[in-house]
């Protein structure tokens, strides 16, 4: 037996442990190997104890708690090792598994797809698509038909009625010149019925204006005044 099936509890020619089995396998030996670490830490600090206590008094004593620490040791450096080793394993395999379940659920999306397009027919997707174009079409026939606007069975000859709303305009042209014609006979010399009466009254006589010279001097006035 290899040493994973030894460790997996699996024979040779029994199915191989899924991926992961193995993951969950090596974390219990790792937490295993742990707990060696701490025991044979433990085991360590108490034979530098007592290599210390029996340094003076029982040399023997001393060297072998030394001994053992030093095998304590060894049995340490190999687990770190030992961890080392399984946690690689570990990461690899875990990054395996993760890869596994991405390509499991792609493959799997790329069977649903390709379920979903055979339904589909690229050419009845065309035609389809022509088809409600058409109707939209139609749609828009009906609407413009819907809009405008129908005389129910009375059309009009669109000539006819140019000729009849000429014919009112030159009617109505006809009528204005003749009411022009009558107000200009009407019109004549005006006659006042009485004149004026003629003022008795003598008009006013206009102030006899002042020397200029008064108007032009102020001063001279006034020292004519005082003079006399």
């Amino acid at each position: 037996m290899s040493f994973l099936n030894k460790m997996f509890g699996r024979g040779e020619k029994g199915n191989p442990v899924t991926t992961g089995e193995a993951i969950q396998k090596l974390r219990e030996t790792e937490d295993m190997l742990n707990k060696k670490q701490d025991f044979l830490e433990k085991k360590i600090e108490g034979e530098v104890t007592s290599a210390r206590k029996h340094a003076k008094t029982n040399k023997r004593a001393a060297l072998q708690a030394l001994k053992r620490k030093k095998r304590y040791e060894q049995q340490l450096q190999q687990i770190d090792g030992t961890l080392s080793t399984i946690e690689m394993q570990r990461e690899a395999l875990e990054s395996a598994n993760t890869n596994t379940a991405v390509l499991t659920t792609m493959n799997d999306a790329a069977k649903a797809l390709k379920k979903a397009n055979a339904d589909l027919d690229v050419d009845k997707v065309h035609d389809m698509m022509d088809d409600i174009a058409e109707q939209q079409d139609v749609a828009k026939e009906i609407s413009e038909a819907i809009s405008n606007p129908v005389a129910f069975g009375q059309e009009f000859d669109d000539d006819e009625l140019e000729a009849e709303l000429d014919a009112l305009g030159e009617e109505l042209e006809l009528e204005e010149q003749k009411e022009l014609d009558e107000q200009l006979l009407d019109v004549g010399p005006s006659v006042p019925s009485a004149l004026p009466e003629v003022p008795s009254a003598e008009p006013p006589r206009a102030a006899k204006a002042k020397p200029k010279a008064e108007e032009e001097d102020p001063d001279m006035a006034e020292l004519a005044a005082w003079a006399s």
